[in-house]
This record gives C-alpha cells, sequence and structure tokens, in this order.
C-alpha cells in the first residue's frame, strides 16, 4: 500500500551545520505518527520540509506516491506553535476568514462544536485564554477538511485541564481516521496518541516502532532480558537522547 506521505533521504545544511541528515520514512494512511527529539535534534526542520515550508538541500517528500503538488496545499492542515491572530476579529470571523483561502472546506459551526468553540464563538482574538487559542488554531487547521494533519507542539504551555481537553477533542479527530504527524515535548501525550514514533538526535533518527516495540528493544533488564517494570516512552527517549539539558 502506497504511503500517505513519505521522505526519501532528506539533508538540511546551513552553511558548517548540518540540521538534518539523511532522513528517511513513510507514514500509512490514518496513522497518528510522532517525531520526538530533545531541543536541536532537528525535528522541527524535518518537519517544515514535510510542510513544503522550508526547501531541502537534498532528498526528496513524496504524497500519495508522487512528489507534492500544487494541491497538497490544499489537502494538509498544519497547527503551528506560534500563529499570529488578528486582535479585532473574534473567533467566527477568524474561521471564516480562513475559510476563504481553500476550496474545500468545513462547516464553520461543525468546528465550533468539535473544538469547544461554541460558547467564546463572539469574543475576540486577544480576549480568550490560552488553551482556548490553542482549540481555536487546531479550528484553523481542520478549517480545509485536511486529509493530513500536522500538529506542532499542539499542548504547549497549557495547564493540565486544558491539555486534558485538547487531548480529548484529539482523540475524536483520531478516531476519524485522520493521518497525523505529531511533534511533542510530552511523553505522555506521545504515547497516548502516536501508532509509530521516529526519534530524532542530531539530525538523524536514532529509533523508530511503536512504543511497545521501542520500550521492549530499549529498556530491558541487563540479567534476565525482561522489560523493565514501569519502562515508558519517556524511559526510552532519556535513555537514547540522554539526560543533558539541551539549550
Amino acid at each position: 500500500m502506497t504511503p500517505l506521505l513519505e521522505v526519501r533521504h532528506l539533508k538540511k545544511t546551513y552553511k558548517s551545520l548540518t540540521a538534518v541528515d539523511d532522513v528517511s520514512f513513510a507514514i500509512s494512511k490514518g496513522t497518528c505518527f510522532g517525531l520526538l527529539g530533545p531541543n536541536g535534534a532537528g525535528k522541527t526542520t524535518t518537519i517544515e520540509m514535510m510542510e513544503d515550508i522550508l526547501s531541502a538541500t537534498s532528498g526528496e517528500v513524496y504524497y500519495k506516491g508522487s512528489p507534492r503538488t500544487s494541491s497538497f496545499r490544499e489537502e494538509v492542515g498544519i497547527q503551528f506553535q506560534h500563529t499570529a491572530l488578528l486582535a479585532f476579529l473574534t473567533v467566527r470571523e477568524t474561521l471564516k476568514t480562513f475559510q476563504k483561502l481553500y476550496h474545500k472546506t468545513a462547516d464553520i459551526d461543525s468546528l465550533l462544536a468539535t473544538c469547544n468553540l461554541l460558547d467564546i464563538q463572539n469574543q475576540y482574538n486577544d480576549r480568550i485564554s490560552g488553551g482556548q487559542r490553542q482549540r481555536l488554531l487546531l479550528a484553523l487547521a481542520l478549517v480545509n477538511r485536511p486529509e493530513l494533519l500536522f500538529l506542532d507542539e499542539p499542548s504547549t504551555g497549557m495547564d493540565p485541564q486544558a491539555r486534558r481537553n485538547l487531548w480529548d477533542i484529539l482523540l475524536d479527530i483520531k478516531s476519524q481516521g485522520k493521518t497525523i504527524i505529531l511533534t511533542t515535548h510530552y511523553m505522555e501525550e506521545a504515547q497516548l496518541f502516536c501508532d509509530e514514533i521516529a526519534i530524532m538526535d542530531y539530525g538523524r533518527i536514532i529509533a523508530r516502532g511503536t512504543v511497545a516495540d521501542l520500550i521492549s528493544t530499549y529498556c530491558r533488564e541487563d540479567a534476565t532480558g525482561k522489560t523493565c517494570e514501569g519502562a515508558t516512552l519517556e524511559t526510552v527517549f532519556i535513555k537514547l537522547t540522554g539526560r543533558q539539558l539541551r539549550e
């Protein structure tokens, strides 16, 4: 079966710095793929090349088995970490404005309901909370009914209650069969959503597999060979990337 998105030998260099170094993977339709890594690992650069925001130094990205065309941007939704919103527009007006950028669009009322925004639809963008803003950014990423959804650290900065609220929404979206590419520093979030995970460090993918496969492979007791009791995705992440602070 042809992957929905495939990355082949992707590389990005800036003068003497190699940010992404020969990265390859494929993402099947209907799966949630997590790209994880410490700060400076190269995951954001990789994602931006996949989104067609950055050009690659070398390598290729294939969508539905072919090089990306102009239709790619019509068929993907992106929730960025930071998006500037016009302060003088309401939540509903913002969705309507973005809706006009696409040919195929979702119903505004349905989006508001899906992302729990009905109660604040007439509030101005600069009068909503951080959690409400993240839900609005998610709604904007869904406005064109995308086949492929990029979520770049969607719950960063949220309090636990707001994060759980967002997770409920994302689980509902995932249950609809959407293909999702997720970056996050919350290992619990990745473990909850991702069908497959790739861990990056120093521009390369250093491990890839399901959560269960990663734990089984990298969290074994030396003496018995059994999986360490209580091992999680965070255990794997720390073991592979180290505990040192990355700036």
